[in-house]
């Protein structure tokens, strides 16, 4: 019983620094040099992200009453944009390269984007060296922060509480650092890093989410001292099959607490978080080298690690036979780990009724995979790691960061990516090729407009329910005409 109140109290304790250490760093009346935006977190000391010490864009200020957009469109490559204290009701959609956005908090007050329940979301950005910091992000429908092909980003220091399927979002980028972020209330994913490379995710707090990060289809990621609480499942490595990038690998998830991830499951019906069971502290699904080291994982109900192939984890790997199905070469060092598995559900719960227990592992692994090790295995209570060998590392320790030592260059995009970028980035989420998910099936609508992409666009910009079993879909008027082109054709020339 002492050790379970001692847990307790480390992780609360945890909390309560990393959210002091969050907000503390905001509350600012005094503006700071524009100089030192790049310069007030260790992480990107030295790392590719850091910006020349001398500042020479244009600071526009926006207040209360005023729009942030007027200053995006009046912005020019290495300007900042300082949002005051206020209520902003808009989506801020850049396709601008070397933006930054600074939130300035006076007195506790926030710069709030409030979507109301109606705007889809809140930041979307398509440009490069795009920084996002101190803004509060409530009720959108879509999105918090969401980026298509921007490479060299800096998200840190937001609020997001109830912005719809995913809170961060990066898509298709390169080279990004998303750190001291705080989010809830999200039903898919509270920082999603999708089809992206070289990331750092690092001293985020996330809670009462389905998931609560997620690395998919992407490589060479952190994972590392963040707070994952209180979600449906705290931290997960996987592919989704279907996807244009098919790997995840290189991942290091270090040094987080992971903790009563026990949250009732309400992702959207027909998406893969709907499959995750309440109770889960960090899965990995198909995705290979995966290091996971020094983590405190506890009184996760159904397990602290599962691993797992597309069969066992509810993937539809049939669907893509190029996407490779199991987890090969996954790396256990030590963490620590306690009360787990008490309250198994499912096919776990089955399976250890086979056993003839009712807890469940604190490690797990079912299905196919290969090469896989864990340090000191009998310090855990383990399930299925017969095949697991003695790994041939004892800590990532010289390993500080996975961003590039240089900026990644600038993505251009063609017509086509950018169709297939949206599509991806925006439209996949509900809509599938050929099954139901939240929206009508591709297929569905590929039928409709056939040979009239003009009329998609027409739709995009204003939706009519016109079936009482599928929910209205959120107008993405938002988005530039050359994008909502591209996007309705990719969607009629798509092909299973």
């Amino acid at each position: 019983m002492l050790k379970k109140v001692i847990l307790v109290l480390l992780v609360l304790i945890a909390g309560v620094f990393i959210g002091k250490f969050i907000f503390s760093s905001g509350q600012q009346t005094a503006l700071p040099s524009p100089n030192k935006l790049y310069r007030n977190s260790d992480t990107l000391a030295g790392s590719s992200l850091e910006r020349p010490s001398v500042f020479n864009g244009e600071i526009h200020e926006v207040k209360n009453g005023s729009s942030i957009q007027k200053a995006v469109k009046k912005a020019k490559p290495g300007d900042l944009i300082r949002v005051f204290p206020g209520t902003y009701k808009e989506t801020v959609y850049v396709d601008k390269d070397d933006i930054s956005f600074q939130g300035i908090i006076v007195d506790g007050k926030w710069p709030v984007l409030d979507g109301s329940k109606e705007l889809n979301d809140a930041f979307l950005y398509s440009g490069n060296g795009i920084q996002i910091e101190n803004f509060k992000i409530i009720n959108y429908k879509g999105n918090g922060i969401m980026g298509q092909a921007g490479n060299n980003f800096v998200l840190r220091h937001n609020w997001i509480i109830d912005a719809g399927v995913y809170g961060i979002f990066p898509q298709f980028g390169k080279n990004g650092l998303i750190s001291h972020n705080i989010l809830t209330g999200i039903e898919d994913a509270a920082i999603y890093v999708g089809m992206c490379d070289h990331i750092d995710v690092v001293h985020n707090e996330v809670f009462g989410n389905v998931a609560g990060i997620e690395i998919e289809n992407s490589r060479h990621c952190l994972v590392e001292n963040n707070l994952a609480y209180d979600n449906t499942g705290g931290i997960l490595a996987f592919i989704t099959p279907g996807l244009p990038i098919k790997t995840t690998y290189d991942v290091i998830i270090r040094n987080n607490f992971v903790s009563r991830n026990n949250h009732e499951n309400f992702g959207a019906p027909g998406s893969i978080v709907s499959g995750i069971p309440p109770g889960t502290g960090i899965l990995v699904m198909a995705a290979d080298d995966v290091i996971i080291e020094d983590n405190i994982i506890t009184e996760n109900d159904n397990a602290g690690i599962i691993i797992t192939d597309f069969q066992n984890g509810g993937a539809e790997a049939s669907n893509d036979p190029d996407s490779e199905p199991n987890p090969d070469r996954i790396v256990i060092l030590d963490n620590f780990m306690a009360e787990n598995g008490n309250n198994p559900v499912g096919e776990l719960k089955a399976l250890m009724m086979t056993q003839l227990s009712t807890n469940g592992p604190d490690i797990l692994a079912i299905g196919g995979g290969t090469g896989s090790s864990i340090l000191n295995r009998e310090k855990y209570r383990t399930w299925g790691l017969s095949g697991f060998g003695a790994p041939d590392i004892q800590d990532t320790k010289a390993i500080r960061s996975l961003l590039l030592d240089k900026p990644a260059a600038p993505k251009e995009i063609s017509k086509k990516e950018l169709g297939e970028m949206t599509y991806y980035g925006i439209c996949s989420g509900c809509h599938a090729y050929d099954i139901r998910l939240i929206g009508v099936p591709t297929q569905v609508i590929q039928m409709i407009y056939k040979d009239n992409p003009e009329g998609l666009v027409a739709y995009i910009n204003k939706p009519k329910n016109l079936r009482d079993d599928y929910p209205e879909m959120p107008p993405q008027d938002y988005l530039s005409e050359e994008a909502k082109m591209a996007v309705a054709e990719y969607i009629l020339s798509l092909k299973k």
